[in-house]
């Protein structure tokens, strides 16, 4: 079944309903088989998308692959960028912030000066992460992320797949009911090139100055803006309110 815009809310609750039964690889194809459009997987290159990555380039299924490169990533990072490219045989699209903004908050707020309040602190992930996550997203039906539901208290009950209403289009999480574990044990069994942070106290890995390692026991986004007592989200998967778009038939109207 092919999306139409006017029917994508619907869409999206008969295929979180599908998901149920289906393992990530049906879940990839269940949605490339519903949309006649562009789909866009964004890629942190942490465990779970580069586990999301194998699942597409093993699939062969058209699935564009793209990154939000903020400028000041882990060079582990771009290791294992450049290494998931060679393993694949694939190119992985980035998409950077636009270079006069970026200077002009710079020159105001200094290197880090997004450490000083959290509306700085937003202000910053709006023009390294949301705008050009916007230019990735333009004219995609399907927009495909590797969140977990056990990755943090605010995630626990996402849907697999909900209408993105500010976006206007699907948004899906084909990994959302896996765990730490099996996403580990996936990549090993299929010797799937991982962050070489994960080896180091680093199981979330956003971009260098604001991601730290965590001590055990600790939440698994504990480390993202650790000096911040507010939720571990940047904006990338939350409504205009702060909250995460979670709902999935009812997302129509609101995000």
């Amino acid at each position: 079944m092919s999306v139409a815009p006017g029917d994508r809310a619907a869409q999206a609750a008969a295929l979180n309903q599908a998901f149920t039964a289906l393992d990530p690889a049906a879940r990839l194809a269940a949605l490339r088989e519903a949309s006649a459009g562009r789909i866009v997987f964004t890629s942190s290159f942490g465990i779970e998308d580069q586990a999301l990555t194998h699942l597409i380039a093993q699939s062969g299924l058209d699935i564009e692959i793209v990154t939000l490169d903020t400028g000041r990533m882990f060079p582990q990072t771009y290791d294992v960028w450049a290494t998931a490219e060679q393993r694949y045989g694939l190119k992985i699209r980035a998409f950077s912030p636009a270079r006069a903004a970026l200077e002009a908050w710079v020159a105001e707020h200094g290197i880090n000066g997004f450490r000083e309040t959290t509306d700085k602190r937003h202000g910053c992930c709006a023009l390294r992460k949301l705008e050009p996550l916007s230019r990735a997203l333009e004219g995609a039906q399907v927009w495909i992320t590797g969140l977990r539901a056990d990755q943090s208290q605010n995630r626990a009950d996402m849907d697999y797949v909900s209408f993105d209403a500010a976006r206007g289009l699907i948004k899906a999480n084909p990994l959302l009911d896996w765990t730490r574990a099996q996403v580990v044990d996936f990549t090993i069994a299929n010797d799937i090139p991982v962050n070489a942070l994960h080896g180091h106290g680093f199981p979330s890995i956003g971009w260098a100055p604001c991601t730290r390692a965590i001590a055990p026991g600790e939440d698994e986004r504990a480390g993202r803006w650790w000096w911040e007592a507010s939720n571990k989200e940047c904006g990338l998967h939350v409504g205009e309110d702060g909250s995460l778009v979670r709902a999935s038939s009812d997302q129509a109207t609101s995000p």
